[in-house]
């Protein structure tokens, strides 16, 4: 059985497969539910951030969410250390909002109560293809961080049969991975809409996942980080698949940081200092792990009131490449997997828009993510 991966590799080593990628999504198609658990918690503020203030140097809001799950590591550590606060301009405000579900933070941003997210790569297209254009991607931010976790009486995908499977929500990114990689298998399970299969996915809440899981109601779970590391450690599940084992090189993007299109023309200088936020907290996420952790961990502890076990954190991480790249090839894939497994699509053409963190790289010496 694949086991998680004992140390992510660096990620500046993403590098160069960035021009055909983001061509071939401008093509594609796709409209799933989000990321993450079942349900969130309101904006923390409501405020305005829509029109650009800064070059009169009036206030200016920015409002950021991002779910409470280790693979949103990238804003958990960069809110709790101010690398954000650090980067934006004097005259900017930067409110959070935090979720425990992709379709809430969806419907916040298209509600016009977030400016920005970071949200898994179905969350992302679902807010496109929802909001009929209303947001773009403007970088990446964690790849892998998944797995499949079953009961260790379990060792092959045959003993799946008449089982039950957890996954966050359906159509979410981890719930299309499981229907694709069923399939693989020769397995059937119901579609989008209902139906019988040899195997029951059951979408719901990830703490649900856990408690579920070591009540012995489901066979297992494919879940995000931490909560693939806490089946294992305190369900005393073991892991049949790491979805890093599903994707070349192990590279598949998790997690995304998108903003309203409206928001980025009025105010590309706030965007700006958001991604130099970005740059920066990717940079301490790979030099020093060790305290990266601790951060993120802190983070969640005043977040949800209670912190992860640190051996938990350490290899949930150790699972994750956190990236600005938002390695869109892989987001192709996610397309058609979905669209293999009965979900609508819908063109995604300009999802993208990567000019203004491949401007800060360059102009720091740094190669571009997309032409």
């Amino acid at each position: 059985m694949p086991s998680l991966s004992p140390r992510r590799t660096r990620s500046r080593r993403i590098g160069g497969r960035r021009m055909v990628a983001v061509a071939a999504v401008a093509g594609a198609a796709l409209s799933v539910a989000a990321c993450g658990s079942s349900s969130g918690s309101p904006p923390t503020t409501a405020a305005a951030g829509g029109v650009s203030a800064v070059a009169s140097n009036a206030p200016v809001t920015l409002r950021l969410g991002y779910l409470t799950n280790l693979t949103h590591a990238a804003a958990l550590v960069g809110v709790q250390d101010g690398y954000f606060k650090q980067s934006l301009p004097s005259n900017v405000t930067l409110q959070t909002a935090t979720y425990n579900a992709g379709p809430a933070e969806v419907t916040a941003l298209l509600a016009g109560s977030l400016d920005a997210a970071y949200m898994g790569p179905n969350s992302a297209i679902n807010a496109y293809t929802q909001g009929k254009g209303a947001i773009r991607i403007i970088s990446g931010a964690t790849s892998g961080g998944a797995a499949l976790v079953v009961s260790p009486s379990i060792t092959s995908s045959s003993q799946l049969k008449g089982k039950t499977i957890a996954t966050p929500q359906l159509g979410n990114t981890q719930d299309v991975a499981l229907r694709t990689w069923l399939k693989k298998q020769g397995l059937t399970f119901p579609g989008p809409n209902g139906g019988s299969g040899d195997v029951t996915i059951l979408p719901e809440d990830n703490a649900t996942t856990l408690t579920s899981f070591e009540a012995g109601t489901i066979a297992g779970a494919w879940v995000p980080e931490p909560w693939a590391t806490r089946l294992v450690a305190e369900g005393h599940g073991t892991i049949l698949v790491n979805e890093k084992t599903q994707w070349p090189k192990g590279l598949f993007s998790t997690t995304l940081l998108v903003v309203e299109k409206n928001y980025l023309a009025a105010n590309p200088t706030v965007v700006n200092g958001l991604l130099k936020g970005q740059l920066a907290t990717t940079a301490f996420l790979d030099a020093s792990p060790a305290k990266a952790q601790a951060d993120a961990n802190t983070a969640l502890a005043s977040l949800t009131g209670k912190a992860l076990k640190a051996p938990e954190v350490a290899t949930a991480f150790a699972d994750m490449t956190f990236t600005d790249d938002p390695i869109a090839t892989s987001i192709v894939a996610d397309l058609a997997h979905a669209k293999a497994a009965g979900f609508p699509t819908s063109n995604i053409s300009g999802i993208f828009d990567l000019t203004p963190i491949d401007q800060l790289l360059t102009g720091g010496g740094r190669a571009k993510l997309a032409a």
